[in-house]
């Protein structure tokens, strides 16, 4: 035998059965453990896969499609205005309200259509982090100075993270827009207008189908919470009017798909779910088998679904048997964690940091959880370097981060997150 080439098969054969035979299978903490990976992964599919990233991966794919990649250099390009192409990338959180996960097939969409690395990277730190129901619940429940320390703090990090990225690859960049600089413009099938009142659209289904209830029962945010599935159904049929209307999809079809989705709305009112996954089910159907514009629609759709949906629900599988789902335990103790992050030390700033990172957050659970470990101890440094890093970033998030720029982005990424992070949070837990 050539041990030359056979000694990495060896040592993994020899790896797994070590593997294998020490298994600490029947220990509390690790059975435990493989319990919360499969709950985590259980809840993630059930509040998050059909109606957030369902409507991310159709808005993604819509981009890839119906927005012509020198309309994405002109106005997000590397040779694009700085000013719009980050001010545009830096508040975008604030409409759509997405969590780490969620954000991905849009980043990827115009990452992949010609978007510079600086306003891409700015795009996906600000998507999640700058939340604008989140910054509010943060003001009111962890006082006035974190949210708005969080909400300030969240769009300088996205055009800084987005700058930086830019100038350490700024010869990547520049023969980049060099090779698009002679691109041209394609052509218009539809007015301007209708294709924002497309894309608007969608994002209402998103937005909206994922409104959370906020803490107080009056005021407007209640208001949308109450309604937000006729708003939903409102917008959905505002989309198949289009799709009709301005996409050349048969009337016969549209009102196909969309007659079960009101029917089930009207037996499953509870249920809002049924109605969605019909929708999306009868969406998905008219869509693959057009000849027209929309089948190219749902196969970029179906592209960027393949790709980063297996990475996500292995990452959310990895996290959960980490650290578990919000108020139980993984591997690593609640305990450990707690005591990491008191006082105001640059390792606490950055232990909170690291550990928001790889973290997954839901939209707006990140305030809660906080809040429990502040009152076991955390500082208020901490507190925000967790809440700067956290939400914009996750394991999950990472792996597919990786899939689209590659190891090294993604560790420099991750690591301006991380120090940034950790720096404000030392700042501000000076100050307060």
């Amino acid at each position: 035998m050539n041990w030359k080439t056979e000694w990495k098969p060896f040592f993994w054969i020899i790896a797994v059965f070590l593997a294998a035979f020490y298994l600490p299978v029947g220990t509390q903490r690790f059975d435990n453990a493989i319990m919360e990976a499969f709950y985590l992964t259980k809840w993630y599919a059930q509040e998050h896969v059909l109606l957030c990233l369902v409507p991310a991966f159709f808005i993604a794919g819509a981009i890839a499609v119906f927005v012509s990649q020198a309309s994405v250099m002109k106005y997000l390009g590397p040779a694009a205005n700085k000013a719009l192409a980050y001010g545009v990338a830096s508040v975008s959180g604030t409409i759509l309200a997405v969590c780490s996960c969620t954000v991905l097939p849009l980043f990827s969409g115009i990452y992949r259509m010609g978007a510079g690395l600086g306003p891409a990277t700015a795009f996906l730190y600000s998507g999640p982090a700058i939340n604008v129901l989140a910054i509010i619940l943060t003001a009111r429940v962890l006082g006035l100075e974190i949210g708005v320390a969080r909400a300030v703090g969240a769009v300088l990090f996205s055009v800084v993270i987005g700058l930086v990225m830019h100038l350490i690859y700024r010869r990547e960049e520049r023969e980049k827009a060099n090779s698009m600089v002679n691109m041209p413009e394609a052509g218009v099938s539809r007015a301007l207008w209708k294709n924002a009142l497309y894309f608007f659209t969608m994002v209402a289904i998103l937005v909206f189908a994922n409104w959370g209830k906020p803490v107080e029962e009056t005021g407007v945010w209640h208001a949308i919470f109450t309604y937000k599935w006729v708003i939903t159904a409102a917008a959905s049929g505002a989309l198949a009017l289009m799709l009709a209307s301005w996409f050349d999809l048969k009337w016969w079809k549209v009102a196909l798909a969309g007659i079960p989705a009101a029917v089930l709305a009207l037996l499953f009112h509870r249920e809002p779910v049924i109605a969605f996954s019909a929708g999306v089910i009868g969406l998905s159907i008219i869509t693959s088998t057009d000849k027209g514009e929309t089948g190219p629609w749902f196969s970029a759709t179906w592209d960027f679904a393949k790709q980063i949906l297996p990475l996500l629900l292995f990452g959310v599988l990895i996290a959960g048997a980490l650290l578990g789902r919000p108020g139980h335990e993984g591997l690593i103790p609640n305990e450990w964690v707690e005591l990491a992050v008191g006082g105001n030390s640059l390792w606490s700033n950055l232990f909170a940091s690291v550990a928001g990172a790889f973290m997954y957050f839901a939209t707006l659970t990140e305030v809660p959880i906080v809040q429990g470990l502040i009152g076991s101890g955390m500082g208020k440094g901490p507190a925000l370097a967790l809440l700067l890093a956290g939400p914009a970033l996750s394991l999950p998030n990472m792996l597919v981060i990786r899939s689209v720029l590659g190891t090294q982005k993604t560790v420099v990424f991750v690591g301006l997150v991380v120090v940034m992070a950790t720096v404000c949070g030392m700042i501000f837990g000076a100050l307060f």
